[in-house]
């Protein structure tokens, strides 16, 4: 099984702790993305899997055999590095083949390797160059042709990308699919961009100040977050979050009142939290210059035109809440009416800062596949 496990995985450099008690399982053959903010320890992560950093204290096991000692050559791993690290002085076709030379395979099958490589990344016309002679995006191509061509079992991207313009990461991001689909190998893949994440992976791993926050599919980590940091990093406009008190199945926000639906009141219940806060994303709020059912009173403060649609901050008892609109309606300054859309709500403990979970039937009312998350903040 070409499966990767951390046990108890740490990483500290001096005093300085950067990844903190990683237990979880990459399973064999699937895309995992890690995903956080700069400096969260998602790139030592990568740099462990691959070698490159020695592990303070836990276990890492790679095809079942515990690696903590064993070099990054014998790990069978190919790795993708953000600054593409091309040697300036060789040409594409020796930056590819340089590692199987290394390895001593015969020409024939360095030959076989490197044609189809070419071919798939349609580097043809570029072998005889240069580095310096090519753009940006002939650059990461060829970056992944030296890793593919190797066929390791580990494929380790970080931050592969990050130096393209918007255009040439689709582009690349389905060759990366291409290779995967040809392969299937156990990919890990670095990255700060959310689209990319929820487009690219099977699973993202959500990292914060060294630790695991959430490991679960894309819609998961979207309809279902584990915890508030969770709720806010993943989307864009982030999730509003909103100090609630509960009393007879109203939640109260200020002077205002939402009345909750039996399944929320029962699971708030089974949570025992003392304190909640209420989380819904823009897109899951409706707008109205009237009052409706289970609407609060808001005044908007400012309008952002994103394109295909409009972001709209509303203050309401004190809280900024952004609403998505497709209509360009509102002036600032005026009273409107947000309702919220039931089966969107989250709610979480406000002392531990994790989700108090998800009403079963709202899953079934959904008709989706979504499950709860079991991984939290601690």
């Amino acid at each position: 099984m070409k499966e990767i496990r951390f046990e108890h995985v740490e990483k500290a450099y001096g005093k300085t702790q950067v990844v903190k008690d990683l237990d979880f399982k990459i399973r064999e053959g699937e895309r995992l993305i890690l995903l956080g903010p700069s400096g969260c320890g998602k790139s030592t992560t990568l740099r462990m899997i691959a070698g490159l950093e020695e592990i303070t204290s836990g276990n890492l096991y790679m095809d079942g055999k515990r690696v903590n000692d064993v070099p990054s050559g014998n790990r069978n791993v190919a790795m993708v590095f953000q600054n593409y690290a091309l040697y300036p002085h060789m040409t594409v076709k020796q930056n590819i083949i340089y590692a199987l030379k290394v390895q001593k395979l015969s020409m024939d099958e360095i030959k076989q390797r490197l044609a189809a490589v070419l071919d798939m990344l349609q580097l043809k016309e570029y072998e005889n160059r240069l580095p310096k002679d090519l753009s940006g995006g002939q650059r990461q191509r060829v970056a992944l042709a030296r890793a593919v061509v190797k066929n390791a079992d580990y494929f380790l991207l970080d931050e592969p990308l990050s130096n393209l313009d918007a255009q040439l990461r689709i582009s690349a991001r389905k060759e990366l699919l291409k290779i995967h689909e040809i392969y299937k190998q156990t990919m890990v893949y670095v990255t700060h961009d959310q689209v990319e994440a929820m487009t690219f992976g099977d699973r993202i791993a959500i990292l914060n100040e060294g630790r695991l926050q959430m490991i679960d599919t894309p819609e998961n980590v979207y309809h279902r977050p584990a915890n508030i940091f969770t709720a806010k990093f993943i989307g864009s406009p982030p999730t509003n979050l909103l100090n609630v008190t509960i009393d007879e199945g109203k939640a109260y926000i200020g002077g205002q009142v939402l009345m909750l639906d039996l399944i929320w009141v029962r699971q708030i219940k089974l949570s025992q939290a003392k304190k909640l806060v209420l989380g819904i994303r823009p897109e899951h709020l409706i707008l109205g210059k009237t009052p409706l059912e289970n609407t609060l009173k808001g005044t908007v403060k400012y309008i952002e035109n994103q394109g295909s649609s409009y972001a709209l901050y509303i203050e309401i008892e004190g809280n900024e809440v952004i609403v998505m609109s497709e209509e360009n309606r509102w002036i600032p300054y005026e009273q409107v009416y947000v309702q919220p859309l039931m089966k969107h709500l989250h709610f979480f403990n406000g002392e531990t800062k994790n989700s108090i979970g998800y009403p079963d039937q709202l899953d079934k009312e959904n008709d989706t596949n979504l499950i709860k998350n079991t991984i939290g903040v601690g």
